[in-house]
């Protein structure tokens, strides 16, 4: 690999000559600026704007924009007088746990390779230094026209330096967290952990960049001049939607032990319930539709809150108790069975959960009073044939 820097490694009055690698690459597909219509290249041409020229490189120099627009010219020679002593050293400066460095300060990243033979002692010292001690080397160094802070670590057999941010910029996170207080259920957080634990750990060389591969793709089937291979279009994002977020936990931890072979139960293979089919999914229900469901499921209140309307009225041996009265003349027993039925009737509006009981006593109620009729008709018979025998007679 092509060095990019040659310097090095001052550990106390051990120096270590070395060569900076980059570790990274990126593998991102780069377009160029054409001319819609032609397809010809755009290119930007450096242009003075006082002479309104195009200038040449060796033309071109550095300079500082100052508060009120001005600009102070900075030459390389000013710049090579300054005294850094890190221009071509990595000095390291302490030696720290990994766990004190915030990832949010990390940067970019090299490998230190040892230049030369007489190098490779010191190296090695350092690298072993470096693992039996379980830390990392906090250095400073200059690269590209600054001074930077860097992290030495040890990858495999090579002492590896990350680029750091400097403390002072990292912002703080100011107005990112959420306003709003928010309380985390214990049955929330425990569906949150099976989730993780069900995800589980993955091996980050299978990971890839799917959408650099379409890039690739559709580029490759423009080239041979046909058309691209259709693809399913991505999903909706839920953003803004109200869930069920137990319901949405639920689905997920059962979607990922379906997508391992597992089962919804803890460890078992898919299908293995008692009915073979594993276990199925879990219904993602807004806050409303809950609600909705609520006050459907609650009939006994519905009835309840028609207290006030009128009980239908119940038949006694096929005919219906009301009628009966209302045939029947104006007698005693007549008046107590309809009082004894509508009895029965505000009994049964006014207690419509307990309607079974209700109806039975109005249904006991009127059959005592059909009895009450049959006894008055009994006695009044003797009269009724009395009285037409004395109208015979006459």
């Amino acid at each position: 690999m092509r060095s990019i820097w040659n310097g090095a490694i001052s550990f106390g009055l051990v120096s270590i000559p070395i060569k900076l690698v980059n570790a990274t690459e990126n593998h991102s597909v780069s377009f160029r600026q054409i001319h819609t219509e032609d397809g010809g290249r755009i290119r930007y041409r450096k242009v003075c704007e006082l002479e309104e020229r195009e200038v040449t490189s060796a033309e071109i120099g550095k300079g500082y924009e100052d508060a009120d627009g001005s600009i102070i010219p900075i030459t390389d020679e000013d710049l090579a007088a300054l005294p850094i002593p890190t221009a071509r050293t990595i000095e390291i400066v302490a030696f720290v746990p990994e766990d004190r460095i915030d990832p949010l300060q990390i940067d970019a990243a090299y490998y230190l390779s040892a230049n030369g033979v007489p190098a490779a002692k010191p190296y090695t010292l350092l690298r072993e230094a470096l693992k039996r001690s379980q830390k990392v080397a906090i250095a400073k160094y200059a690269l590209r026209g600054r001074e930077r802070l860097g992290m030495l670590r040890v990858v495999d057999d090579v002492i590896a330096m990350h680029g750091l941010l400097w403390p002072d910029e990292i912002r703080e996170p100011e107005g990112v967290a959420p306003d709003a207080q928010v309380t985390v259920r214990d049955a929330e957080l425990d569906l949150a952990d099976a989730l993780m634990d069900t995800l589980g750990e993955v091996d980050m060389s299978t990971l890839h960049d799917d959408y650099r591969t379409a890039v690739e793709e559709l580029i490759a089937a423009k080239v041979e001049g046909g058309a691209p291979a259709e693809k399913a279009p991505a999903g909706e994002a839920g953003g803004g939607k109200v869930i069920d977020l137990m319901a949405a936990l639920e689905s997920s931890v059962r979607a990922a032990r379906t997508a391992r072979g597992e089962a919804a139960g803890t460890g078992e293979p898919a299908g293995s319930g008692e009915d073979g089919t594993g276990a199925g999914e879990a219904e993602v229900t807004r806050l409303g539709d809950r609600r909705a469901k609520k006050a459907s499921s609650s009939p006994r209140k519905t009835a309840s809150a028609r207290g006030s309307a009128p009980a239908a009225p119940k038949e006694v041996g096929g005919k219906k108790s009301t009628s009966t009265a209302a045939k029947k003349k104006d007698t005693p027993a007549k008046k107590a069975a309809a009082k004894s039925t509508a009895t029965g009737r505000r009994a049964t509006a006014g207690k419509a959960d307990a309607g079974r009981a209700t109806a039975g006593k109005a249904t006991a109620r009127t059959a005592a009073g059909a009895a009450a009729k049959k006894t008055a008709q009994k006695k009044a018979e003797p009269a009724k044939k009395t009285a037409a025998k004395r109208r015979a007679s006459a």
